[in-house]
């Protein structure tokens, strides 16, 4: 395979065991230099709330930090978690970024809530209910920046911003609304990967053209760890893991430091879903990152890839998108 797709970074701004929200912000900064310097099309932090180990709730200032210390990579949301806010919040926001980044913000929205009803009540929301309004709400923000409809307000900053809009899913509700706007589509395998294929086929099924996109465009997002030997990358790999395995166990924290053979502790469940999510992962050296990354590509057709993986150590993740771009070009 030679015609690889472009490959992006997502980022969720991992705050490591004994580590502060300062060193958090710091080494998501270095990810970012890093992953332009090696030429990644885009780099993108999501929208998490009341997590220890996830740093990325104010997404916005998150990446006008970002920005600031990059000069060419597009950056972006992925995504923005529109019920928890108003879309003219999110015109203001991304039409600062725009202006202070012009050309490279991207604004990818999600439905999902992901709240219960603590949070629901700290963000004075009916997060269930705003996320029922969701495809209005969409078409709402989108006008806002673009003034496709004349609204009775105008956003400024916001009107007029060169804001690439996506949306993102990870079930089919998000594929039949990303179809129907003519919108760029973004699928989350990497922590749900159970509606990819059929999402994808919807997708591209029902695509109706717009300004803003003539045909489909898929992303998808896969859990990539790369290192010089498999053994050193499923190390890597088990902090993320053992992540995984506490958020559904509800009781997530911050991201611990690897174990040896982590795999091996867990009871059946926990191994199974893991290994359920490794159909959208590439783990291993460049040889088997290569491997995993092609079988994945000609399964989606994807036209990108966005690398998800958080690491304890901040530079063996900057390493593992250096070798994921040698075993590309290998």
């Amino acid at each position: 395979m030679t015609d690889w797709p472009a490959l992006s970074v997502l980022d969720l701004v991992p705050v490591r065991e004994g580590g502060t929200l300062p060193e958090a912000y710091a080494a998501t900064v270095e990810l970012a230099q890093a992953a332009e310097r090696l030429g990644y099309k885009r780099f993108w932090v999501a929208e998490h709330h009341a997590m220890d180990g996830v740093a990325g709730g104010a997404a916005s200032v998150v990446l006008a930090h970002i920005g600031n210390a990059t000069s060419t990579i597009r950056i972006g949301s992925g995504g923005i978690m529109l019920p928890n806010h108003t879309p003219f919040q999110i015109a203001e926001q991304f039409g600062t970024l725009d202006a202070l980044f012009p050309g490279r913000i991207d604004l990818g929205l999600g439905r999902a809530p992901g709240a219960g009803p603590e949070l629901q009540r700290a963000l004075r929301k009916n997060l269930n209910q705003a996320a029922e309004h969701f495809p209005q709400d969409v078409l709402e923000l989108r006008a806002l920046i673009t003034g496709a409809v004349d609204l009775p307000i105008r956003a400024t900053p916001g009107y007029g911003a060169n804001v690439e809009f996506w949306m993102l899913g990870s079930s089919l509700f998000g594929a039949q609304l990303a179809a129907r706007l003519g919108m760029p589509y973004a699928f989350a395998a990497h922590f749900a990967p159970d509606h990819l294929d059929q999402a994808l086929e919807l997708y591209r099924r029902d695509f109706q053209p717009s300004e803003q996109l003539e045909r489909p465009h898929v992303m998808v997002a896969m859990n990539v760890f790369a290192a010089e030997t498999d053994d050193e990358a499923v190390l890597l790999a088990s902090s993320q893991q053992q992540s995984f395995v506490r958020l559904r166990s509800g009781s997530p924290g911050k991201l611990p430091p690897p174990i040896a053979n982590y795999l091996d502790s867990l009871p059946p469940p926990s191994r199974a879903m893991l290994e359920h999510l490794g159909q959208a992962g590439a783990v291993g050296s460049r040889e088997t990152v290569k491997e995993k990354i092609a079988g994945f590509v000609e399964r989606t057709g994807a036209d990108e890839i966005i690398v998800s993986g958080a690491a304890f150590d901040p530079e063996a993740r900057i390493r593992s998108l250096e070798l994921t771009t040698e075993a590309l070009a290998g």
